[in-house]
């Protein structure tokens, strides 16, 4: 793709705002920008149908092509990608959907059209169960799949877990943005913004210098779904910007699966929701979600569904830290008080047990003295 394609690709966003109801179907209709640029000064004779605001908008685009080509600098001189819509390297998923971005500036390495791609989306406000969900369903997915592009939107609690658990277990992880590639909201994730940048990517629609306004993270939710094979719901409250995701890849004929939670938990709400209402399938496992998109098809995946997924959860216990993981496994986060009333060990020795599951990675002591059984 050209240069001159790319600048005036960039333009027409920057025409009628970033509104895509006027632009993308001329886009569609000439195949390339070059042509509505070419044909500006004639848009009735070429599309009778052609609003009389894009034919006005369209008279002077000097402003348009100049800041096109100040972004296009930009993103070369800081090793990003310029994808427009007619590029074979932009999501072909993303393409087929009716309010697709005419251009998505991408920064890293990952293939946007993997075979596999599934995006992870939930509250901002993940509790310790909602991280466990990811960590487990993660780590099992690699063990069954281990090409598998993973996106969501770098926010807090679901997302932010979700790319971090893709890179802790090998998968390449892609944040879309409610901004500009010159800028990272929340600051506070640049780290794991520039470790996906190695393995995986960051993309947007949005120009540089383009601010992360409330309105921009609804337009972002619809890239996350329209990249995407599927679309995973961990935690949800009854409203919220994954409920948005999931009805945005409804309406693009995506899978969309939902971890249920218990009954009356504020942020299993939205979930089963979704499920109660067929608007999402149950999963509680990777192999559910494996087996409900079709992939256990696949004969090496077959063989691994069928031998299990082979890890040793608590290596090397001593009888007394068995029984606590025991205690544990059957009613999760419980104080040192209940432990001792269901395991009838003294006080000293729990503690001292807690103290070795802990350093093994077994437990983890949450606010309130709850004891958490990570596995």
């Amino acid at each position: 793709m050209t240069e001159q394609e790319i600048i005036y690709t960039i333009a027409l966003t920057r025409i009628n705002g970033f509104g895509l109801a006027g632009t993308l179907p001329l886009y569609r209709m000439l195949g390339s920008a070059m042509a509505i640029f070419e044909n500006r000064n004639n848009l009735r004779d070429v599309i009778p149908g052609c609003s009389q605001r894009l034919i006005n908008a369209m008279k002077d685009t000097s402003e348009a092509i100049k800041r096109a080509e100040y972004e296009l600098e930009y993103n070369k001189t800081n090793g990003n990608q310029c994808l427009c819509l007619n590029d074979s390297d932009y999501p072909v998923r993303l393409k087929e959907c009716p309010d697709a971005p005419l251009v998505l500036y991408y920064k890293g390495n990952a293939d946007l059209n993997q075979t596999k791609v599934i995006n992870i989306i939930g509250t901002r406000l993940c509790t310790q169960y909602g991280k466990d969900l990811i960590r487990h369903f993660i780590e099992d997915l690699h063990s069954f799949c281990p090409h598998v592009l993973v996106v969501s939107g770098l926010a807090y609690g679901v997302d932010i877990n979700a790319h971090r658990q893709a890179l802790d277990n090998g998968y390449e992880t892609v944040g879309v943005l409610a901004h500009g590639l010159d800028n990272l909201y929340p600051a506070p994730h640049r780290q794991i913004a520039d470790e996906m940048v190695k393995n995986g990517g960051l993309l947007t629609e949005f120009m540089t210098n383009t601010n992360a306004d409330r309105g921009n993270f609804v337009r972002r939710n619809r890239i996350v779904a329209g990249t995407s094979d599927a679309c995973i719901v961990v935690e949800s409250a009854a409203k919220g910007g994954g409920l948005i995701t999931a009805g945005i890849s409804q309406s693009y004929n995506r899978d969309v699966f939902a971890f249920p939670g218990r009954v009356g938990d504020r942020y299993s709400e939205g979930c089963n929701n979704l499920i109660r209402n067929n608007e999402a399938a149950l999963i509680a496992s990777a192999a559910d979600f494996i087996n409900a998109m079709g992939w256990s098809d696949d004969a090496i995946l077959k063989e691994k569904m069928n031998k299990g997924i082979e890890r040793n959860l608590f290596p090397d216990l001593s009888s007394n830290e068995q029984t606590i993981v025991n205690s544990l496994t059957k009613i999760n986060d419980k104080q040192i008080n209940q432990l001792v009333t269901e395991t009838n060990m003294p006080i000293n020795q729990i503690t001292a047990t807690m103290f070795e599951l802990e350093m093994k990675g077994v437990v983890k002591l949450l606010a309130g003295g709850m004891y958490h059984l990570l596995r």
